[in-house]
């Protein structure tokens, strides 16, 4: 999260140096959602604002994580809770921000996921008062830094007579440069002190296990699970550390070498989503066209991405489009920084059925499911959405240029394209058998599933886990007391007979319990 804000900055992009990456983000975006369209269209003063946050959760907060005091870690988990709904709610980028709010889930406490109340009833030590009194202090005193820092830093300005809030760069490429080298070093440390605490702990817990036989098989784990958390934090140090040269040259040659070994691997990586904004001028767009006679020409809709300018942008999450995905980046370039969309070409001139499915999950829809079309071409459009008041329509369009030329089968030029790119049709594979009970009822799940779109079916599988877990939750409720000591207290054992009889516990009973003296 922390690499994914400095590179934003270190890239020198203008329209996020100057705050204005969300007037173009949400129109320009992969995968817009119909939220999309409304968010575009609020104040340019909240998307600098917005701006402005995103940085703030993106670059100041992430350090939160290891916070000592347990109300600054979990500041840091909704402020990444903030932001990931935000972007679910506006964007389709599939299974990515449920992951992250998979992995945010760590900085909260049984404390905080328990469906009880808190022992607030328990006594309250000197210490405790102390404790509680250090941490305000602390959680004061960051969050005063980071409110200063970001009025400060982004020229905050309320203007009262127009409701808005004015915001602008005041740090310059040098300063934010200086700072990076500053912190990025010593966030790696803070990032080693903390797993070192985690596995001391651990080490103290085993300490606690009685029995030989799972006092072995705990240490069997923790020394597995233990050594490979070690090894891959180590690899991700080379890649985090790419966002700073200087950091990265004084980076250990352990961790190099160790990075260099499983590199092939792809266990750790760098990461830098919308590095620089793209569509500044339009949102370029790829779309297919099809024809029988080379003059008539049909266009080829897909399922998600933009095409038809009065279809409202889909809500896809958590599924992933992949070849609408490709598509957008296709469009960012010639043709020939994707060879993949010559070879797409080639299948739809043959018909290929599995192809057709990625592009219209419902062949009825796709215009040439009776015979292939004897030509395709493709066209490179901008797209813009559509202002209010403009009835029936989400986008606007513009035709730029050709983007694919048109090609038939056997056409020289996509002969050449193919050989160019080694793409050309090779012998087919052998078939398999499909002989064995477990092929065939995946065949079967797989044909009673396809008429369903797949953001229907992965929603309807995790709200069934969903509903299970919850059903779960509640026959296996249990009351129990709030205070570790009433806990003790309610199980402690009962003293043996010493003559004394006891009080009765009829609640019934009118007159208290007498005292024996």
């Amino acid at each position: 999260m922390f690499a994914s804000g400095v590179v934003k900055l270190t890239s020198r992009c203008p329209a996020w140096w100057g705050l204005t990456a969300l007037t173009y983000h949400y129109e320009t975006q992969c995968l817009p959602t119909p939220a999309s369209w409304f968010a575009h269209h609020l104040p340019i003063w909240l998307h600098r604002l917005s701006v402005v946050a995103t940085f703030l959760i993106e670059v100041a907060v992430p350090p939160l994580f290891f916070a000592p005091t347990r109300r600054l870690r979990l500041t840091a988990f909704y402020c990444q809770v903030l932001l990931q709904v935000l972007i679910i709610i506006t964007g389709n980028y599939n299974f990515f921000n449920l992951l992250t709010l998979v992995l945010t889930t760590s900085l909260l406490d049984d404390k905080h996921l328990a469906a009880k109340p808190g022992n607030s009833h328990c006594k309250k030590t000197p210490t405790f008062w102390l404790k509680a009194l250090l941490s305000l202090l602390l959680e004061l005193t960051v969050g005063g830094l980071l409110a200063y820092g970001t009025v400060h830093y982004f020229g905050l300005e309320v203007d009262w007579e127009q409701y808005t809030v004015h915001s602008r760069t005041t740090f310059t490429f040098h300063q934010f440069s200086q700072w990076l080298k500053t912190v990025t070093l010593p966030t790696m440390w803070l990032g080693a002190a903390s797993l070192s605490w985690e596995l001391l702990t651990a080490l103290w817990r085993w300490t606690h296990v009685r029995g030989w036989l799972q006092k072995l098989w705990a240490a069997v784990q923790l020394s597995i699970f233990g050594t490979a958390t070690v090894a891959l934090f180590t690899i991700s140090l080379v890649p985090y550390s790419y966002m700073e040269p200087s950091t990265h040259g004084r980076l250990w040659t352990g961790a190099h070498r160790l990075f260099g070994t499983v590199e092939h691997l792809q266990l750790a990586n760098s990461y830098g989503l919308f590095r620089r904004m793209t569509g500044l001028g339009g949102r370029p767009e790829v779309v297919l066209e099809g024809s029988y006679d080379g003059h008539h020409w049909t266009e080829i809709e897909f399922m998600y991405k933009p095409g038809n300018v009065s279809r409202p942008p889909p809500v896809v999450v958590p599924h992933q489009p992949r070849l609408d995905w490709q598509m957008w980046f296709a469009a960012l370039g010639p043709h020939t920084h994707s060879p993949w969309f010559t070879r797409l070409v080639l299948c739809l001139l043959q018909g290929k059925e599995p192809v057709i499915l990625l592009i219209q999950n419902d062949v009825a829809r796709y215009p040439f499911h009776k015979q292939p079309p004897n030509f395709v071409r493709a066209q490179r459009y901008k797209y813009w959405f559509s202002q209010p008041g403009e009835q029936g329509q989400w986008w606007r369009r513009q035709w730029v240029e050709e983007f694919f030329p048109p090609v038939s089968l056997g056409d020289p030029t996509l002969d050449m394209l193919l050989r160019q790119f080694g793409l050309q049709d090779k012998s087919p594979p052998r078939a398999r058998s499909s002989s064995n009970i477990l092929t065939q009822a995946l065949h079967w799940i797989r044909r009673q599933l396809s008429p369903l779109e797949a953001p229907t079916l992965l929603w309807g599988l995790i709200l069934t886990v969903g509903a299970i877990r919850v059903v779960q939750a509640l026959l296996g409720h249990r009351p129990s007391g709030s205070c570790p000591a009433a806990r003790e207290k309610n199980h402690r054992p009962a003293p043996k007979d010493s003559g004394v009889t006891p009080a009765p516990t009829n609640s019934s009973s009118s007159q208290p319990p007498q005292r024996r003296k």
